[in-house]
């Protein structure tokens, strides 16, 4: 009978676990050893807990880093698929997609692992080199069209909404101007420089035609996966 009861205890705990355990992306198996305790007479550990979801195949892992994105950003992102719905091809060869990014001089800011053997940990086959103050880095502007690729610029020192402005007037202009269509259009996300009234009014001096962009989208701009 003790038996039957174990088991039965040992089953209550996996299917709570595994109930519990939906959504919840904190230490679940402290989570869920609290939230089965306060509502039975008999208690479990979190090291209980947490070999009842390992046995159902939910191991513990790093969340993957997403865009925060809001119900307004939502909106948005349906808004500009809806306003967009019936561009071509031809449409979109207009557009000239920009982006600025950092690039690492000596290494990389992500995670890395190596697969090697148990006392194995110092063997230089097995290290990652570093070096002090992280071996630098360097921002870049670049640009990209269905006609190929764009402006690519070095970004010196902290860029503000007035280097961004003589950047686009002094290089991104003159070359949109001989290789792109007429009527093109620039995109570019909504970063504070991006928008500044310096910005604004040189763009409305210029006659440059941007595109209306949804906040947090990323995933939407082409030359991120370039």
């Amino acid at each position: 009978l003790q038996s039957n009861s174990i088991h039965i205890t040992k089953r209550k705990v996996f299917v709570a676990a595994v109930d519990l355990a939906e959504g919840k992306v904190s230490d679940i198996a402290v989570d869920i050893a609290a939230e089965f305790n306060a509502s039975n007479a008999t208690t479990v550990s979190r090291q209980t807990v947490g070999r009842r979801l390992n046995s159902a195949g939910i191991y513990g892992r790093r969340p993957a880093k997403k865009p925060l994105i809001t119900m307004k950003n939502r909106r948005a992102r349906v808004d500009f698929a809806r306003r967009y719905l019936k561009w071509t091809s031809a449409d979109w060869g207009n557009v000239l997609f920009t982006d600025e990014s950092k690039f690492n001089l000596f290494g990389s800011d992500g995670i890395r692992f190596a697969r090697r053997p148990r006392n194995e940990r110092y063997n230089p086959r097995y290290t990652r080199p570093t070096v002090k103050h992280g071996g630098g880095s360097v921002m870049v502007y670049g640009a990209i069209s269905m006609n190929g690729m764009g402006p690519f610029l070095k970004i010196s020192g902290v860029m503000t909404g007035k280097s961004y402005r003589d950047m686009i007037i002094n290089a991104v202009l003159p070359w949109a101007q001989e290789n792109t269509p007429p009527g093109w259009v620039l995109q570019q996300d909504n970063d504070p420089k991006h928008t500044s009234r310096a910005v604004k009014a040189a763009f409305q001096e210029q006659q440059v035609t941007v595109l209306e962009w949804p906040s947090q989208s990323p995933d939407l701009n082409p030359i991120e996966h370039i």
